[in-house]
């Protein structure tokens, strides 16, 4: 029953075997094992100051995914963030600075949330914002880049800053991701990752999958290239479709069980590297983790929404904390009514019920 699930601990326990498995993993670089080992004990503060506040009634998700600019250098087709127009190629304005970017990722540290995705547009475009994150070794923040802005700079931060981790988004092979991100950009995917290798920074990838590239995704052939380049952790990232004429893309329970039994052996297989689902299988985590369930979503301008792929808010962090955001009306009404519960057809629940989501807001 969804009721008798404990979410919190769930994806609590999730993070520390992570952690542990990363420990493992690498041993032969003492810059990575020293900090993980320090991370490890951040974690369980960070999960007894979560407990705290269940206590008094207030859940604390343990991953924040902050949209820290709405510029990015690339069109990918299908983007949802473009689709949302949480993207473009204006000069962005009223943006969140830097400053405010630190003091949310302080107010994260105090309420015990231990990931914060940076994600974008493209996040390596604000440097000073990820020179900030640097500053707070209690969090993880992964990058979720392109790929295409690595130079030296970044190679030293990321090299002196183990909490902060390059997530490289890759579509598959280089007809597949060049289709979609644009020409030549999977050969300088490749070339960011060589760099990387070479000057030992723990780095991952991001796959993003449909009902159609699947296979190739999680094929040997591919696992291994991105192995052998150094790739130590790789997210599988569940497609979300950003109108009604590509739903054929949206995975389905089907494609789910299929990465799902593939991800247990590429485990064992692969025991130095880490294999990670987003969302995951939403039937066995009590429904989609949205909302604050299990993350939240800051968008560049700072308005808070359920997740990246639903671009709905009534509250700004810039006028309130992120405890008094978690508790906004849309928040507490998509955690206390059925919307995140319901079974889909795949995608996006919040997608699915869009109408539904804006008589909250508008009410």
């Amino acid at each position: 029953m969804v009721n008798e699930f404990n979410l919190q601990e769930y994806l609590s326990n999730g993070a520390e075997h992570i952690v542990k498995d990363a420990i493992k993993a690498s041993l032969k670089n003492p810059n990575e094992t020293l900090f993980l080992a320090k991370f490890a004990k951040h974690i369980k503060k960070a999960k007894k100051i979560r407990e705290e506040y269940n206590r008094n009634g207030q859940n604390i998700p343990i991953f924040l995914i902050s949209s820290i600019t709405s510029s990015c250098n690339l069109h990918c087709r299908g983007c949802y963030s473009r689709a949302n127009h949480g993207c473009d190629d204006d000069v962005p304005v009223n943006q969140l600075s830097s400053d405010e970017w630190e003091d949310i990722f302080r107010q994260a540290k105090d309420i015990g949330i231990s990931f914060i995705v940076l994600a974008g547009g493209e996040p390596m475009l604000r440097e000073d914002v990820i020179l900030r994150a640097s500053k707070y070794d209690e969090i993880l923040f992964p990058i979720f880049t392109n790929g295409t802005m690595m130079n030296d700079d970044y190679l030293k931060l990321f090299d002196k800053n183990r909490n902060l981790v390059p997530i490289l988004s890759i579509e598959g092979n280089k007809e597949i991701t060049d289709s979609r991100r644009g020409e030549g950009v999977y050969n300088n995917i490749l070339q960011s990752m060589d760099l990387m290798k070479k000057n030992h920074i723990i780095f991952g990838a991001s796959l993003t999958f449909t009902s159609k590239n699947l296979s190739e995704l999680l094929s040997d052939e591919f696992i291994k290239q991105l192995k052998d380049y150094g790739c130590k952790v790789i997210f599988f990232i569940e497609y979300v479709p950003v109108s009604g004429e590509r739903l054929d893309l949206a995975p389905g329970d089907i494609e789910r069980e299929i990465l799902s039994d593939k991800l247990d052996i590429l485990r064992k297989k692969h025991e130095d590297m880490l294999f990670l689902s987003f969302p995951g299988d939403e039937k066995t985590s009590g429904g989609c983790l949205a909302a604050g369930r299990g993350f939240f979503h800051i968008n560049s301008h700072g308005e808070a929404e359920p997740c990246p792929a639903s671009p709905y808010s009534d509250i700004n962090v810039k006028d309130t904390s992120l405890l008094e955001a978690l508790n906004s009306n849309l928040f507490k009404s998509l955690r206390e009514g059925d919307i995140l519960i319901e079974d889909h057809e795949g995608g996006c629940v919040l997608f699915e019920h869009r109408e539904d989501v804006e008589k909250i807001i508008n009410k």
